[in-house]
């Protein structure tokens, strides 16, 4: 399970771990059942207070997305199915694309310099997949 953290983020770290862990289940790398490293082993790992952890883990398992057994750990509660799963991606992608677009007109780029740009990307994907 690999979980970066974005220290320069406005996103608080907490909800950054609760987001990539839901991040890796929507894309199937981590699936129900999995057990997750402890809240202490995760805080070690990301240098984070293990409080911030402990709230990730907390809002996680209010939402019923992972679950702590006692004396065995914390794991993957369940995964949802293929069609739910699309439908989760494809919210995921229109949020990130538009917090894109809010951070770029918020910082005044022109709409030609934006697609100049994004056209340039998608291009590079495209010669490296083929």
């Amino acid at each position: 399970m690999k979980i970066q953290i974005d220290r320069d983020s406005r996103v608080p770290i907490h909800d950054q771990i609760k987001e990539q862990i839901k991040g890796l289940i929507h894309a199937g790398q981590l699936r129900a059942g999995d057990q997750l490293p402890t809240m202490r082993a995760l805080s070690i790992e990301l240098a984070v207070n293990f409080n911030t952890v402990a709230h990730a883990y907390r809002e996680l398992d209010g939402e019923s997305v992972i679950t702590t057994r006692r004396g065995e750990g914390t794991f993957v509660a369940s995964t949802p199915g293929a069609a739910e799963m699309r439908r989760i991606r494809q919210k995921k992608l229109r949020e990130l694309v538009r917090a894109l677009f809010d951070e770029v007109d918020r910082l005044g780029y022109a709409k030609e310099e934006v697609q100049a740009v994004l056209e340039e990307w998608l291009s590079r994907q495209i010669r490296r997949i083929e």
